[in-house]
């Protein structure tokens, strides 16, 4: 393939948003020849067809329209860098950007991150939940400061990352008050056959439950499984199924969604990551997330 021109780019991204190639021409205060040649070097390079003429005007092509997404985002972003630097000395707080693993409780991630929001010199923080897999590739091209995870950045995984241990603690049982009544008196033996909601296949707290159920003989009945723990924790107040959260939390998850203590799997440890590009941490607000993060977990 080519190397791709985004001047070229730039100069279809014109023309379907002025309505076609001669008041594109006036906006870029460049011939129409020209317009039209980049564009036709454009579709060569692409190896597809991106524009169609309809009547004085011109229509996008189902790929074309696809191009001028990307296009409208390239832009869109080139003039919020703009913006951002020349906004930024008027006092503007600088970002931190973090992505949240979908399986970390919500509730872990604001006691983890709050404190950024107290520094001396104010910050605006922007969270981003998703996988893992797709948060480390938005850390690898630098749209991300860190990714707050519950595992370390996999080996598979090909980018340049640090995972830095922010702790670990036990996990709790939860439930409805009917469903912890009826599987206190025997726990954690109760636990076999009993409805539970579980983590996503593959992520760190599913392989660990796996291993205790299989270590202590107990089957639960899987009722769903979850990428995101907040929609987990939803399914557990309404009485889908006994869950698991950490215990770091407990108090806050027995009051936010008035569940009911069935026991703790202390043998069970759920571990936080902070994942960055850096060997060391230096970002004033990722120190101090750290810092917080050690002391949540330091009493368990």
């Amino acid at each position: 393939m080519e190397p791709f021109n985004y001047h070229h780019l730039h100069q279809f991204w014109t023309v379907v948003r002025e309505g076609g190639v001669t008041r594109a021409s006036e906006k870029l205060h460049v011939s129409q020849p020209t317009v039209s040649t980049q564009i036709r070097e454009l579709e060569e390079t692409l190896g597809e067809k991106l524009l169609t003429r309809s009547g004085r005007t011109v229509a996008l092509t189902k790929v074309g329209r696809r191009v001028y997404r990307y296009a409208d985002e390239i832009f869109g972003l080139g003039r919020e860098l703009v913006e951002s630097v020349k906004t930024q000395p008027s006092g503007t707080p600088p970002r931190l950007v973090v992505g949240l693993a979908m399986v970390v409780p919500k509730l872990v991630a604001y006691q983890i991150l709050e404190p950024a929001l107290r520094l001396p010199d104010p910050i605006r923080l922007d969270c981003l939940a998703d996988t893992p897999e797709r948060l480390l590739t938005e850390l690898a091209i630098y749209a991300l400061d860190m990714v707050l995870a519950d595992a370390p950045a996999p080996p598979a995984v090909k980018v340049q990352a640090y995972s830095h241990f922010l702790g670990e603690c036990g996990v709790s049982v939860f439930g409805t008050e009917r469903m912890a009544a009826a599987c206190r008196r025997r726990f954690p033996s109760s636990l076999d056959g009993a409805p539970f909601l579980l983590p996503r296949k593959g992520s760190a707290l599913r392989l660990s439950l796996n291993h205790w159920f299989e270590q202590n003989g107990i089957r639960p009945r899987i009722v769903g499984t979850f990428d995101d723990s907040a929609l987990l924790k939803v399914f557990g107040q309404a009485g889908a199924g006994l869950f698991v959260m950490p215990s770091a939390i407990e108090s806050e998850v027995r009051r936010q969604y008035r569940v009911r203590l069935l026991g703790r799997l202390k043998s069970i440890r759920q571990r936080f990551y902070a994942i960055t590009v850096e060997r060391k941490l230096t970002h004033p607000a990722v120190v101090a997330v750290a810092e917080r993060a050690r002391k949540l977990f330091a009493s368990d």
